[in-house]
């Protein structure tokens, strides 16, 4: 029996198919990146599944579940075989093809291993406003002092020496180490960290205390390490975590920012992972995305914490 031929009338376009192609290339390299956001830790699980609920024809939506799984953190083929057996999820499943009773499994499921964070009450007027190397904690903290006079935004000490552009006493106090030295002995720093395993930053103490003492806002632009000091030192601070779009978009803003070599920027990207594995211990998670939008964002929940 001779093999059936589509007549050239009913064939696709050759146009159609390349354009078909592509789409389908650049539909696999958004779930490609979309799972590295997962395994980062820079987008959350639920948001995912979220997303995928809202459009599932978007790159969360045509994800198949046992993908979305082994994206998590820990999480192997073994385990993710038991999770889908366990949830009652087929592997052959898509995150939008979820039925409500199965996606409502794996929200509780998600809930119960990786919770978002939660807003605690009784805010302070301290806020602390940490993330990931290259995240633009800096650039969103300037924008925060350029168009809101009324909220402190603590200087930091460090020993690193100045980037270019960078000004003495408006983006940090650069001082060297036995001026460092002297401020630890005398109790005038509030919290301080070594950073990348090569420099030390701290938080002077006196210019925090007399803006709290006047009914002012006070935001403190830190690194992990003196996130948790505050939270420590006074737990009613409140601690908002900012994120990058994504893990590339990280990457590629270490890389455009020029001030690192490449075993610098592959060190500090390690660490980044591990900051980004934090994110649960912050009261609130900002997308800087956009850095006024990003700034605003700060901003809003400054005067939330102050009523």
């Amino acid at each position: 029996m001779s093999e059936a031929v589509t007549p050239p009338s009913q064939r696709p376009p050759e146009v159609d198919r390349a354009a078909a192609s592509r789409r389908a290339v650049a539909a696999r390299r958004a779930r490609a990146a979309l799972k590295r956001d997962l395994g980062t830790r820079v987008v959350s699980p639920q948001e995912v599944l979220r997303r995928a609920v809202a459009d599932p024809a978007s790159p969360a939506g045509t994800m198949r579940v046992p993908d979305f799984l082994t994206s998590l953190p820990a999480i192997g083929e073994g385990k993710r075989d038991r999770i889908l057996a366990e949830l009652g999820i087929s592997p052959v499943k898509r995150l939008g093809g979820l039925g409500s009773r199965q996606r409502a499994a794996l929200e509780a499921w998600l809930d119960g291993r990786m919770p978002e964070p939660v807003a605690r009450p009784g805010r302070s007027r301290l806020l602390v406003l940490a993330g990931p190397t290259a995240v633009g904690k800096g650039t969103v903290s300037a924008k925060i002092r350029e168009d809101n006079p009324d909220i402190l935004v603590s200087v930091s000490a460090t020993t690193r020496p100045a980037r270019p552009g960078e000004i003495d006493g408006v983006h940090y106090y650069f001082v060297d180490d036995a001026e460092f030295d002297r401020m630890l002995a005398e109790d005038e720093l509030l919290e301080h960290a070594v950073v990348h395993n090569k420099y030390r930053y701290g938080t002077p103490r006196g210019p925090i205390e007399k803006a709290l003492a006047e009914g002012r806002t006070v935001l403190l632009e830190i690194d992990l390490q003196g996130a948790r000091q505050v939270r420590a030192a006074d737990p009613r601070a409140s601690l908002v975590f900012l994120l990058p779009p994504s893990w590339d978009e990280l990457v590629s803003r270490l890389v455009g920012r020029g001030t690192e070599d490449e075993e610098e920027r592959a060190r500090r990207l390690r660490t980044a992972r591990v900051e980004l594995a934090a994110q649960s211990e912050f009261d609130f998670h900002i997308v800087n995305e956009d850095v006024a939008t990003a700034a605003q964002q700060v901003v809003d929940l400054a005067h939330a914490s102050g009523r």
